[in-house]
């Protein structure tokens, strides 16, 4: 059998083990937390081993096969020591990649935040969720209240043809008119509201929804800064 088979062949049993004696907390004497951690120490053990007898006729091949491994094991703690740095990183690349992505951060009071990065035209796009159906919205300081376009309005399942348009608003395209309505659920990342207050556009007077005050007055804080945009519940 060679390394591979014998690295395999280590893990599933002991995995098989794991599985069996899943609820208790000694296995074979031991405390399972540690049978677990020898299950994946165990192989590296034997494969360290076999790669220094297999060079055991040259001291220099030896030591050079140590250092390979030493680096390999190091690497590998590294990584999960600081695993939720790491993901930390890939998150806010990944927000500044993707537009509308929003990161979570957890403060030094353990208070969650959450990040916008600003878009190539200025403003701050969101990924919000409303009744269930995720919207891509404008952060908008300036509008009184969340306002959706005629074609958001159909997507969260809104009839706009059943709503009353009494409201007069103001949009990049001038005066338009505008339905009130009450949005069951709106969240972003962890930050949830029920029962808020919005409007629905006339069709073709909202290029795309807004994410007003009636949601961001609820916020913690909101803080803008040169290319990003925080929020806390």
């Amino acid at each position: 059998m060679n390394r591979l088979g014998l690295f395999l062949l280590i893990l599933g049993i002991g995995l098989a083990v794991l599985v069996y004696n899943h609820d208790s907390d000694r296995v074979l004497g031991m405390n399972i937390d540690d049978f677990g951690r020898m299950i994946y120490l165990l192989p590296i053990v034997l494969m360290l081993s076999a790669g220094i007898w297999a060079s055991r006729r040259s001291a220099g091949e030896t030591m050079r096969n140590l250092m390979i491994w030493l680096v390999i094991i190091l690497a590998l703690a590294t990584v999960y020591l600081y695993r939720q740095d790491l993901f930390g990183v890939g998150d806010r690349l990944l927000a500044g990649l993707v537009p509308g992505r929003a990161v979570v951060v957890t403060t030094s009071e353990g208070s969650s935040e959450i990040i916008l990065h600003k878009l190539l035209n200025g403003h701050f796009e969101a990924d919000v969720s409303v009744n269930g159906q995720t919207i891509p919205m404008l952060v908008d300081t300036g509008a009184s209240m969340v306002a959706l376009s005629h074609a958001d309005a159909e997507r969260i399942g809104i009839i706009p043809e059943n709503l009353t348009y009494s409201m007069t608003v103001m949009t990049a395209n001038g005066r338009a008119r505008a339905a009130p309505v009450t949005l069951d659920r709106i969240a972003i990342g962890p930050i949830v509201r029920t029962g808020v207050a919005a409007s629905v556009a006339a069709d073709g007077a909202l290029d795309q929804s807004l994410l007003g005050m009636s949601f961001l007055q609820t916020l913690g804080s909101l803080q803008m800064q040169t290319d990003e945009l925080r929020m806390r519940d």
